[in-house]
């Protein structure tokens, strides 16, 4: 790995990245009408103090239970999350980002307007999901985010995006090496099929092998017996499903389970003399 920034930025060589899944917003299907916005402010809240105080590096603030998803996102949702992380920002002692699922460019706006030091989102391809075919154009994306003052932001972006194929018939290399010459983005996130769900170690390495100097973070399916063998596959990991009660996708984040995970990762990082 030869970017410096990831060391300058998260304080780590290898760092963690958690997720910080807001709960289903107005105008999602599963929107509790009834506990309104505080309900989802008041779990937003919970978890990012169990994610800070467990030890992540990082946070990143999603979207993750606006299903199904939406290709073309509602202006709803971007207000939505904008006024729940609006409202804890204050409280953020780590770097953070955000992924507004399916569109960079509305990551990048949110980023820009939050202060975020970077985004995740795809930025590349054409590629079929369950939203619908995607194509995306890095071009327009970078320009995008030069013209609104982003020129700063990191981007966190997939070779393959979770739960989706690429109609071209070209090797997960080939695809590595496409996207980093051409979309350039700053990490080179390879993902499972769903959250959760991690990719084939082998398909890390691959990439990992493929590109010439960007970064690679293992993007799903991390969990504390797996985790040293990702991290020795890659530069990094976003990590959220583990980091829940019991494990479960829909549950809150446990601290204690955060803590363990992170122990492991610290004591990786001193047997390999890490910063």
């Amino acid at each position: 790995m030869e970017a410096t920034w990831i060391k300058e930025m998260f304080g780590t060589e290898k760092p963690i990245l958690a997720m910080c899944h807001l709960r289903a917003l107005p105008g999602d299907p599963a929107y509790d009408v009834e506990r309104g916005m505080e309900y989802v402010v008041d779990c937003a809240r919970k978890d990012l103090h169990a994610l800070q105080d467990g030890g992540v590096d990082g946070v990143i603030f999603s979207n993750e239970f606006s299903l199904p998803y939406m290709s073309n996102v509602e202006p709803i949702t971007v207000a939505a999350m904008t006024r729940v992380i609006s409202e804890v920002r204050k409280e953020i002692t780590v770097p953070y980002g955000m992924n507004v699922i399916s569109s960079a460019m509305l990551s990048l706006d949110m980023a820009v307007a939050l202060e975020a030091s970077f985004i995740r989102a795809p930025i590349t391809g054409a590629y079929v999901s369950p939203a619908g075919a995607g194509n995306l154009n890095a071009g327009e994306i970078a320009r995008h985010k030069m013209a609104i003052g982003g020129k700063d932001i990191r981007i966190l972006s997939y070779v393959v995006p979770e739960g989706c194929d690429y109609p071209a018939q070209r090797s997960l290399g080939d695809l590595a090496r496409i996207a980093e010459f051409r979309a350039q983005m700053d990490v080179i996130c390879v993902a499972g099929m769903v959250a959760g769900n991690p990719p084939d170690t082998q398909d890390v390495t691959i990439v990992k092998s493929a590109v010439k100097k960007t970064p690679v973070f293992v993007n799903t399916g991390c969990n504390i017996n797996t985790i040293c063998d990702q991290l020795d596959a890659s530069d990094g990991a976003v990590v959220a499903t583990t980091f829940k009660y019991d494990g479960i996708f829909e549950n809150l984040v446990d601290v204690n389970r955060v803590r363990a995970f992170m122990d492991v990762v610290k004591k990786y990082r001193a047997e390999r003399s890490l910063a």
